[in-house]
């Protein structure tokens, strides 16, 4: 699970644009993520390309958190400048017109300039599925849930869960960026079991290192099928680099599913502190 944000972008300004938050959802399946990389078909470069197409100018998103190849969102944010008079409130529609079935904008609404999609967020939010029933995950939601060979224990997942919350520093399970810290607060890790027998994992923190959201869950199967006990964990946490012995979940069970913001009076004071704790590649 993967966010890794963006380089911050400077704010409309009164050059004749206007800022525009989009929120917005994909299926990762058919997506080598969210960044543009070269000769591949990433999220970001669909939307550009598209929104590109619709304005006939060269337009660049910031993204609340670029995620990972595989990794879908339901509710991922980004935000674009557009020019003032822009039919803000059409540009869905428009963008419907031209964007593939697996990614579609929600909503496009007018915000501050002091707003930023990815400094300006308070917290992000997601889900991880996992299906440990004798069939597998339901064929209509195989692409976002994973098909567990073994039971899972909830009660077990659930107590390694909860000595894993509050702020830590989260290198163990994370990939190290140069410079970048891996101190996180983890705000809720909490699993349930629905009338499917699918377990849901709700992953919720300021921020996220990179492939933090997987190697977490990971090792949580681990405890869950009783491989490891259920301090394994967060013993991780006393660790001083990645731990080679956390597996990461794959991909397709996790998705984006919310980011929250503050009150508009509060973005700039709130992109102000992210940028002071964290340098420009930390996820």
């Amino acid at each position: 699970m993967t966010l890794v944000h963006d380089e911050p972008a400077t704010p409309a300004g009164d050059g004749g644009l206007v800022r525009v938050r989009l929120d917005l959802g994909y299926d990762g399946t058919d997506f080598s993520g969210w960044a543009r990389q070269p000769e591949r078909r990433t999220v970001c470069g669909v939307l550009e390309d598209a929104l590109s197409q619709v304005f006939r100018r060269p337009l660049t998103l910031t993204v609340a958190g670029r995620t990972d190849a595989g990794v879908h969102a339901s509710g991922q944010v980004a935000h674009v400048d557009l020019p003032v008079e822009s039919d803000v409130d059409g540009l869905p529609k428009r963008l419907s017109r031209i964007l593939p079935g697996d990614v579609r904008v929600f909503r496009a609404i007018r915000v501050p300039d002091e707003f930023d999609a990815r400094f300006a967020a308070l917290r992000r939010h997601y889900v991880y599925r996992v299906a440990d029933g004798p069939f597998g995950a339901d064929p209509l939601r195989r692409l976002d849930t994973l098909s567990w060979p073994r039971p899972l224990s909830l009660e077990a997942l659930s107590e390694a869960s909860r000595l894993l919350l509050g702020e830590h520093d989260f290198v163990a399970f994370c990939k190290r960026r140069d410079g970048a810290t891996t101190i996180r607060e983890l705000q809720r890790l909490e699993w349930t079991r629905g009338d499917d027998a699918v377990l849901s994992a709700a992953v919720s923190a300021d921020a996220f290192c990179h492939s933090m959201v997987r190697s977490l869950v990971g090792s949580l199967l681990a405890v869950g099928e009783g491989r490891k006990p259920v301090d394994w964990p967060a013993s991780l946490l006393r660790a001083s680099e990645r731990s080679s012995s956390v597996t990461v979940a794959p991909a397709h069970g996790l998705t984006l599913v919310r980011v929250d913001y503050p009150a508009d009076q509060d973005l700039a004071a709130r992109a102000a502190i992210t940028r002071n704790v964290r340098v420009s590649t930390a996820c």
